[in-house]
């Protein structure tokens, strides 16, 4: 059945629009992001994510219709945030510390899992998906701007002059949410017209700059990998244009070097000669002392956020310490290690599962979209172009991951939402389970225009 102007039945209502409630959602986004309302004291007592989380969790309740619930339970991501939720509050009943891991989860990841929730249940269409990705692409805009023009690089004991801190990111943090916005900008570069390509480049540029000025070995892990996947795994995309978006990332990194930095990188092909490598509060022995957590708590782990209070209380180290010395209460400075000690090993399986699944499931969902999608409409673009790049930052970010503690922040639980939307918009365009349509007039043909697909989308009706 078709209306007048010959619109398929099956055709979902636009949802798309700069609305209030989608508004807040990306004026959040951007600043969990960023963290620019730092800069501002008068802001940051203001708490501006909080009013914003919360102003939009009212809305949502006062307008049951903005948010599409089935996305939280019938998206597999979601699914996943859900398990990992619960995961986390039988962790704080069964943790080494109640009080402090309550704490944690009512001041910190409940925010963090409240933006996610809003963000998978806002997204109906590719417009809205595409609003909420150009606020994470933004917001790491704003963040390299601050880490160039405002942080104050500092000297370290090796001769390298690199970030300090960044508010409440350090320099690994920095490389981490960089890390999943490259991609992110890489897809809008991809998808816009000329004034957000124009702004794109500039943030990718910043981007590489940042990555140089923030002296960081694991951030720049995660870009060899980032690139490496570019290059040889990014088909959908001409060997030029690959080598194009490298060599502006490379070329701003080497600009912006500052005096000792490679010679900083090149100890990552040494690791045995860090002191990483050898020290007690290094990475490798925390590491050991994390999964040892695990084994001694293996359902519900010792409790979210109570890493560092294991580290001073019931670790090796702990035991062996020296009454009237001082003792290091370390983070895990492993995000895969802190959930595996944190929730257990039921928590690995499941965060395992977000990233592979994030990876393989956007592969998937792309040998199933019409190529002609690609050059398609604007929905149809974003859609097919977020299957090619959102694995990338779920790459990016389980790479750099793996040199801090991220396991509760927002740039893990935001790609749950994103890869959430992405399905969610592909089935408003009709592509389900499976794209039915093959050839004209033949019995799956049927089948797809039964589903709302074919000319009436601007889709091919052979594939």
């Amino acid at each position: 059945m078709r209306s007048r102007r010959g619109r398929s039945a099956a055709q979902p209502t636009r949802a798309g629009g700069s609305n209030p409630f989608r508004l807040v959602l990306m004026a959040l986004i951007v600043i969990t992001v960023s963290r620019f309302h730092q800069h501002f004291p008068a802001l940051t007592a203001a708490r501006p994510a909080l009013l914003l989380a919360v102003g939009a969790a009212g809305f949502a309740m006062l307008n049951p219709r903005a948010i599409q619930i089935k996305n939280w339970t019938r998206e597999w991501p979601m699914r996943l945030v859900i398990g990992l939720a619960i995961l986390a509050c039988f962790s704080v009943l069964f943790g080494i510390s109640q009080g402090r891991a309550g704490k944690f989860f009512l001041e910190s990841y409940s925010k963090v899992l409240i933006s996610a929730f809003l963000v998978a249940g806002a997204i109906r269409v590719a417009k809205d998906l595409k609003q909420f990705v150009w606020a994470f692409v933004i917001g790491s805009g704003i963040l390299s701007f601050l880490a160039l023009f405002v942080f104050k690089p500092e000297p370290t004991q090796t001769g390298l002059v690199r970030l300090g801190h960044g508010y409440t990111y350090d320099a690994n943090d920095i490389g981490c949410v960089l890390a999943v916005g490259l991609p992110l900008t890489l897809l809008t570069l991809q998808t816009s017209r000329t004034r957000g390509k124009i702004l794109s480049v500039l943030i990718l540029v910043a981007t590489g700059m940042t990555f140089a000025i923030s002296g960081s070995r694991g951030g720049f892990v995660g870009l060899v990998a980032i690139c490496g996947w570019l290059l040889i795994m990014l088909r959908e995309v001409s060997v030029l244009k690959r080598v194009g978006f490298i060599l502006v990332v490379g070329i701003a990194l080497a600009v912006k070097a500052p005096e000792g930095y490679w010679k900083q990188m090149q100890t990552i092909t040494k690791p045995t000669a860090d002191y990483n490598w050898s020290s007690k509060d290094g990475r490798k022995q925390v590491a050991l002392r994390g999964l040892q957590y695990a084994m001694d708590y293996p359902v519900f782990g010792i409790g979210v956020s109570n890493f560092p209070m294991a580290e001073g209380t019931i670790s090796e180290k702990a035991r062996r310490h020296v009454v009237g010395t001082g003792i290091r209460w370390t983070a895990a400075h492993n995000t895969h290690v802190e959930v595996t000690a944190e929730m257990g090993f039921p928590g690995l399986v499941l965060w395992v599962f977000l990233l592979v699944g994030g990876v393989v499931s956007m592969v998937r969902l792309r040998s199933r979209l019409p190529r002609g999608w690609a050059r398609g409409n604007e929905d149809q673009r974003f859609v097919y172009w977020s299957t090619v790049y959102l694995p990338v930052a779920v790459l990016g970010f389980a790479v750099t991951a793996t040199f801090v503690s991220f396991a509760y922040a927002d740039p893990v639980y935001l790609l749950a939402a994103y890869l959430t939307g992405v399905q969610a918009s592909a089935r408003a365009l009709g592509v389900g389970a499976r794209a039915a349509v093959v050839a004209p007039g033949g019995r799956r043909a049927r089948a797809g225009r039964r589903a709302g697909l074919g000319p009436a989308q601007g889709i091919p009706s052979t594939l």
